[in-house]
């Protein structure tokens, strides 16, 4: 299936933000005559500002297939990870401790074989990988579900869909897969954008 829109880069994907508890005190009884309840308070947790957006690359118009953007400069060389995957906008994006540091126009899947929405841990990696069920390479593959879903290398310049999985250019995979590790997460959304000083992650 051929996509005929190009991608575009949106400052991607994010989770939306967990509703704040409501902490209810009960009332205080004095020996004579009851006091009032006090007031309920909204209780928050506190946002971790390891994975707060410092950065998004400065990328002008759409992303084109085949295309990607890799800059760490002045980037901390440890930190946590995030993917976040638009499936609106066809756009991956991965952050080092808040900044982006890589972007790149992605394979989806069909209708008929979705790419799933969800948060997804990287489960497994395997630099050379043939798929079990269609016996096609996946290069520098990371395993996001139990039924085959996954990142991994694939011939994105020619803009053709996949079978669910998250098809991008091999040059930017090695990147990717040199930067992830087991456990880290890829966020896939639907139109959700963020901007400098969102969270990426529930706070």
């Amino acid at each position: 299936m051929l996509l005929a829109d190009e991608p575009s880069h949106t400052a991607n994907a994010v989770t939306t933000e967990a509703a704040p508890s409501v902490v209810l005190e009960k009332a205080a009884v004095a020996p004579v005559k009851a006091q009032p309840a006090k007031q309920s308070v909204a209780a928050k947790k506190p946002v971790d500002e390891r994975f707060v957006i410092k950065r998004i690359l400065p990328i002008d118009g759409p992303i084109k297939y085949g295309e990607w953007h890799w800059n760490e400069d002045g980037v901390p060389a440890e930190g946590p990870i995030v993917i976040t995957v638009d499936l609106e906008a066809r756009v991956l994006s991965i952050f080092r401790s808040g900044y982006e540091i890589g972007a790149t126009a992605v394979l989806l899947g069909t209708e008929e074989k979705p790419t799933p929405l969800g948060i997804f841990p990287i489960t497994q990696k395997k630099r050379h990988h043939v798929s079990n069920i269609y016996g096609a390479p996946m290069p520098y593959m990371q395993r996001l579900t139990n039924d085959g879903i996954s990142l991994h290398a694939s011939e994105v310049e020619w803009g053709y869909a996949s079978h669910g999985c998250i098809g991008i250019p091999e040059s930017f995979a090695a990147k990717v897969f040199a930067t992830t590790k087991i456990g880290d997460k890829v966020f896939i959304t639907r139109g959700k954008m963020v901007k400098t000083g969102d969270s990426l992650i529930e706070s």
